[in-house]
C-alpha cells in the first residue's frame, strides 16, 4: 500500500496536469482539498486518480511493477516537496 504522509502538495498541483482539470478549482489546487487541514474532504469517496493503488491496478499494472510505479509516485512527491516547500 502507498504511505502518503498527507502534506497535501500533489492535492495543491492538480493545475499541471490536465487529468486532473475537472478537479481544479481554477487556481490550481483540487477542489475537494480543504487548505486549513490539507485533507481531502471526500478522501473516502475520492477518484481512482487520487488513489495510487487504485491507478496502478486499473492503468499501469501491465506497463510496470508496483515498484516501480510507487517508486515514481514517491519521486515525485519529493520533487513537489522540494519545489514547494
Amino acid at each position: 500500500m502507498f504511505v502518503c504522509d498527507k502534506c497535501g502538495l500533489c492535492c495543491m498541483s492538480v493545475g499541471d496536469s490536465e487529468i486532473y482539470a475537472e478537479l481544479n478549482r481554477g487556481d490550481g489546487v483540487c477542489r475537494f482539498l480543504d487548505t486549513k487541514t490539507r485533507l481531502c474532504i471526500i478522501y473516502n469517496k475520492r477518484p481512482v486518480l487520487c488513489n495510487v493503488d487504485k491507478t496502478y491496478e486499473l492503468f499501469f499494472k501491465s506497463k510496470m511493477t508496483l515498484s516501480e510505479y510507487y517508486k515514481l509516485n514517491y519521486e515525485s512527491c519529493k520533487k513537489m516537496k522540494t519545489e514547494k516547500l
